[in-house]
């Protein structure tokens, strides 16, 4: 009930056979680059820092920040949370105030590149994506002709929007802890650890979405606008539920609008007919109600995710017996999805 094993979700790549290899044999093999929601403005009471760091959690960072700056840690501000085994770049904002002690900072295996200021402090979601990077090393003997034909599918197709298996926390753990609060089974030690309980619904948030997701790309509806589906307009934003199916199956193939699968919560806007009726299936299947969401206020008010998300400035190139990728993702989008697209942990096709 607990495991959320990717290894069990579908791909759109399934009968085409991997590169293998290895990712992560040194932190400059996986970079990520932040796209910034927006430029600071040079003026306004928040510092802005673009910074690389090498090898560091976001988390940890945070915390020694703040030690040397002497700050709260709850007043540094990040976009998003960049991988720990890798190099990344990205903006963070401290207040004004601690500007002075910036010489102060000396910490290993971080950078600071850029120093500017903006009129707010940077927040969760602040950001379009990110840049990658990739170093493959050890691939197939057979990648030179493998790797193409892995990469027009991808391109052709788009990537399904699954979440990464680092949501989930090691050994189910932080599922266990989700499921456990949804059935009214609180551990008293959670009660004041309102960031570890947030992280433990949202895991089974994440979960069920990647069930709902899978049983679409098993069911043939990742390229099918289906009665009732919740619709995004990729470029404008907004939501809608489908009515003319005809009409938006075409923009969908135009790559105008996206399907969204449901990240279930009090505050969902709800899919109807068909959609809904899958949505539902998904809630019983993992022995869940939509009432179970109603009861953390905020921490479970629910939204949309697109189902799927394209990859068209895909690229890759050989450099010695490596395979070098390049490509970027929306926000909360995941590199290992794709990256087990294109690898396989054997290297072979994947029945589906």
């Amino acid at each position: 009930m607990y495991s959320a094993n990717d290894q069990t979700l579908p791909m759109v790549t399934a009968d085409l056979p991997g590169i293998g290899g290895q990712i992560r044999t040194v932190p400059e093999d996986f970079e990520v680059e932040e796209i910034p929601a927006y430029e600071p403005s040079g003026v306004g009471e928040h510092v802005y820092l673009w910074i690389e760091k090498r090898g560091l959690s976001a988390d940890w960072l945070a915390h020694r920040l703040a030690q040397v700056l002497r700050l709260d840690p709850r007043q540094i501000g990040m976009a998003g949370l960049k991988d720990r085994h890798a190099v990344t770049r990205q903006w963070i904002s401290i207040p004004a105030e601690a500007a002075s002690r910036l010489g102060q900072v000396n910490i290993p295996g971080l950078a600071i590149l850029r120093v500017s200021r903006h009129t707010n402090k940077l927040r969760a979601g602040h950001l379009r994506g990110n840049r990658f990077r990739i170093r493959i090393r050890q691939v197939h003997p057979e990648a030179s002709a493998r790797l193409p034909r892995l990469l027009d599918r991808l391109r052709q197709t788009g990537l399904p929007n699954y979440y990464g298996e680092q949501r989930f926390g090691k050994h189910g753990d932080t599922l266990r802890i989700g499921y456990d609060l949804l059935r009214g089974k609180s551990d008293p030690r959670l009660e004041q650890r309102r960031f570890l309980r947030k992280l433990a619904l949202s895991a089974v948030q994440s979960l069920l979405f990647n069930r709902y997701l899978a049983e679409r790309l098993r069911r043939g509806w990742l390229h099918q606008v289906v009665p009732g589906d919740v619709l995004h307009h990729r470029h404008g934003g907004g939501i809608f539920l489908a009515e003319h199916i005809e009409a938006e199956q075409r923009r969908l193939d135009q790559r105008e609008v996206v399907h969204t699968g449901p990240i279930y919560g009090r505050r969902m806007f709800a899919a109807q007919a068909q959609a809904a009726t899958l949505e539902d299936e998904i809630l019983q299947q993992a022995g869940l109600s939509p009432e179970m969401f109603g009861r953390f206020g905020k921490l479970l008010q629910g939204t949309r995710r697109d189902n799927l998300v394209y990859v068209d400035d895909l690229e890759a190139a050989f450099e010695d017996q490596d395979v070098i990728l390049k490509f970027s993702l929306p926000a909360g989008s995941y590199a290992t999805v794709l990256l087990r697209e294109i690898m396989k942990p054997s290297g072979e096709p994947t029945r589906s």
